[in-house]
This record gives structure tokens, sequence and C-alpha cells, in this order.
């Protein structure tokens, strides 16, 4: 099955991210949740809700936007591990993540 991860930072700078089941690289749930957690650390990323819980969503925008659009448009390997690592800790096989608008679809 395939999988697309679009990562937009205006409405003409989207990167969009394609992989399939059989991919090799694909993430556990738990696996993606621990990539995206030590991005989070990382990249020092700062919770948006004044309570400071972190949402897994809260988590996938925030680690793109503190990443930075050059990742995404330079295609390498950490926008890829980015990208399979959202499909996992989501469980969807699409994902439109909006950094300008902050939503995920």
């Amino acid at each position: 099955m395939p999988h697309i991860v679009i990562v937009s930072f205006a409405r003409d700078r989207q990167y969009e991210f394609r992989f399939l089941d059989n991919d090799k690289e694909l993430f556990t749930p738990e696996a993606a949740q621990e990539w995206l957690s030590r991005e989070w650390e990382d990249l020092d990323c700062v919770p948006t809700n004044p309570v400071g819980k972190v949402l897994r969503l809260d988590e996938v925008l925030l680690v793109a936007q503190y990443a930075g659009e050059r990742r995404f448009s330079e295609a390498g390997d950490w926008a890829q591990r980015y990208a399979r690592a959202v499909v996992g800790a989501l469980n969807r096989d699409n994902v439109f993540v909006d950094v300008a608008e902050h939503v995920v679809t």
C-alpha cells in the first residue's frame, strides 16, 4: 500500500514523500514515537499547550516546524525518516502537515 506525507510551509512550498509498505525503513508505532520524541528533544521544541502536555499531533507538527523547511526541500535522509515516522506514529496512509496553518490532517 502506498503512503504519502506532504509537508507544507506555504501553498506553493509543499514537499511530498511517497513510499510503500514493503519499504525496509518503515517504523513500528513504538519506534516512530521514539524517533519523534528524540527529534523533539534534539530540536528543543516548545509545547504550544499552556499546560505543557504534548500530543502526538503536536509532536508531528512542531518537529517539522522546528526542523525547518530546508530539511524538507533537500528531501534527504532526515526528511525521509520524518515521513516514515509520521505514518508509523499516526497509523495513517496519507498525512498532510501544514506548518503554516498549524494543522495535521
